[in-house]
């Protein structure tokens, strides 16, 4: 949520999550937010949504871009009795310098004006929307009190959000930590949004700039305990090794050494359009990335002082603490004093040296701002995920030729024939669809494997079909899936009853065999055993499958060797056909078993009825 002070962000949050998120008692007795509210919105099996509530106040900018960062939808909240305001611009900038792409408008307060007023502020909140991100944003008349308005949006945010493209949870684990706080019997918690990567109970991971070692004692996701957290989601740890003094906002927790610590930044800006001071050369600076906030000075190699620019500056920025960050990473810039947002970028490379002033420098920082042929590639495929040579060429700006050369490189892979992709891809699926077959089994001991369509329905959101289907065919090649029919497992997984109940099933077959033919009901040997009626049906589809369990009918079910013996012994004591009379005299068993005993020959293909008799067929 972001928007001016008081046009209605905290109050629209409550509205939708029935969680007032401003807890400080300054924040109650003053009525405004000071600090980041975060609420849980939604969840189902696909998605988990939180609000974050970001303060509106000038004074309050640095928290609210420690909010914005790392986030997937922004609503705009604009007061129908006030319109657009000064921090509803400032917020327009921070959240367009953050690369944020997705929108959505909520005019708040709609009670207190009419309704040809609102119109007219439609009208003016269009205008000012112009060239944002919000320029062709649905809006979503609002009244937080009344409630009208609250369910639409609701749905509006699910919707979506649930269209978005899915954050790739693979990779290094990164969470930019903008709460510290201690539980009792606990010891020290964060609290951030996940940035990218995946983070288990128990892992072992690292406070940043800081290079201190921790471990995950317990996470938390939604305020609910989890075994694991991924890229997207708000989430507080519980570590060890660390005490609540040796932590702050700002800070950076990571699995990974690949991560940069740095002072000095190579980086492309760009500036408000309506800058109230010039912006000097080595002019100090405070830098906001992620939920750090760093004091600096900005180097240009071009020029000494910017006013007004629409295009990418690039520059340098040099700071006076190490800060965490890597390629691509987007940030907001600030003046001290007097403060004002001046502008924001991306980071180009977190390893900056000291270069002379002039345009050979320009031209070394526009080569490392485009990449390396191979980094340009690799680049378009981990967004796109698969593409065809001549949409590369296309999206690359490289000649087919050179591009050709390099995706020859071991890297690169061509699969279908025609369809490139990354050897890193590759991987990260092949070890998805590990981790869900691993979970499954788990989760369903007995059964052959998981449906394909089932194995792939969440994941067609991310990757095409075909990429999916090779990664797979590519496994069961390589011995490391297996597939049955329409069901997939793992190569070494064998069904098996779970260890819990292993041994009621065991006395279960191990009654019916003692049976012989003249059994009692099935469900009287369930009962007898023991089993959960809730597990009856894939305990005997289990048994069935692996041949231990034949069943005959709704009432009564053989031994699998049982059944085997009295076929065997039907066969020698009848000629190549009977009827139910010579059955009954060579099983010595009477209707109510006969009857569904020679069903069960004809639904398996082993006889075939004709008129009163039999036929064997095998």
């Amino acid at each position: 949520m972001a928007g001016h002070i008081d046009h209605g962000k905290t109050s629209l949050t409550k509205a939708l999550t029935n969680v007032d998120t401003d807890r400080l008692k300054e924040e109650k007795e003053r009525q405004i937010s000071i600090e980041l509210g975060f609420a849980p919105l939604y969840e189902d099996n696909e998605i988990q949504i939180s609000v974050i509530d970001v303060p509106g106040h000038e004074r309050f900018i640095r928290q609210m871009i420690a909010g914005v960062a790392g986030i997937d939808l922004v609503v705009l909240v604009v007061a129908a009795d006030e319109g657009v305001m000064p921090q509803t611009r400032e917020h327009l900038d921070i959240l367009k310098f953050l690369g944020v792409k997705n929108g959505l408008v909520a005019i708040s307060k709609i009670d207190r004006v009419d309704e040809e007023f609102i119109e007219l502020v439609r009208d003016d909140i269009l205008e000012e929307l112009t060239d944002t991100v919000f320029e062709d944003a649905p809006f979503v008349l609002i009244d937080s009190l009344s409630k009208k308005g609250i369910e639409e949006l609701k749905e509006l945010i699910i919707h979506t959000l649930k269209e978005q493209e899915m954050r790739d949870a693979k990779g290094a684990f990164r969470l930019p930590i903008d709460q510290v706080f201690t539980v009792k019997g606990q010891g020290t918690v964060v609290r951030g949004t996940v940035y990218e990567g995946t983070v288990e109970e128990g892992q072992t991971l690292k406070i940043m700039p800081k290079g201190v070692e921790v471990r995950a004692r317990q996470i938390q996701v939604h305020h609910k305990p989890a075994g694991k957290a991924y890229a997207g989601q708000r989430t507080a740890i519980n570590l060890s090794g660390v005490s609540k003094e040796d932590v702050e906002r700002g800070d950076v927790l990571v699995s990974s050494e690949h991560f940069l610590v740095s002072k000095t930044l190579d980086v492309a800006i760009r500036v408000v359009e309506d800058l109230e001071h010039m912006v000097k050369q080595r002019m100090p600076i405070k830098l906001h990335l992620g939920t750090a906030e760093v004091m600096g000075r900005i180097v240009f190699f071009d020029r000494n002082e910017v006013k007004e620019e629409n295009g990418e500056i690039l520059c340098q920025l040099r700071l006076e603490e190490e800060i965490l960050t890597k390629r691509g990473d987007r940030f907001i810039l600030r003046r001290p004093s007097p403060q004002e947002t001046i502008g924001g970028g991306w980071v180009i490379d977190p390893r900056g040296d000291k270069y002379r002033f002039g345009n050979q420098t320009i031209e070394d920082l526009e080569k490392k701002k485009v990449g390396s042929p191979k980094e340009r590639i690799s680049a378009v495929l981990m967004e796109a995920k698969s593409l065809p040579l001549n949409e590369l060429i296309k999206r690359t700006s490289l000649d087919g030729e050179s591009l050709t050369e390099h995706l020859a490189e071991a890297e690169f892979v061509l699969y279908d024939g025609k369809e490139y992709t990354l050897q890193l891809l590759i991987h990260s699926i092949e070890e998805d669809i590990f981790d869900k077959l691993q979970d499954f089994h788990h989760l369903h001991s007995m059964k052959v494997g998981i449906n394909k369509a089932e194995l792939f329905q969440i994941m067609q959101k991310r990757f095409p079909k075909a990429l999916l289907d090779y990664v797979l065919e590519n496994g069961i090649t390589n011995h490391l899936f297996n597939r049955k029919g329409q069901f997939v497992s793992l190569a070494s997984f064998v069904p098996h009853v779970p260890k819990s109940w292993a041994k009621r099933t065991e006395n279960l077959i191990n009654e019916l065999k003692r049976d012989g033919l003249k059994v009692r009901y099935l469900r009287d040997y369930f009962a007898d055993s023991g089993i959960p009626e809730n597990l009856e049906a894939d305990v005997r589809r289990f048994l069935e499958d692996d041949e231990q369990l034949v069943q005959l009918d709704e009432q009564f079910a053989y031994h699998g060797e049982v059944f085997k013996q009295a076929v065997a012994k039907l066969r020698s004591h009848t000629g190549s056909e009977f009827e139910v009379g010579d059955a009954k005299d060579a099983l010595e068993l009477s209707r109510k078993y006969m009857i569904p005993f020679l069903e069960k020959l004809d639904s398996m293909g082993l006889t075939k009825r004709v008129e009163n008799k039999r036929v064997w067929k095998k």
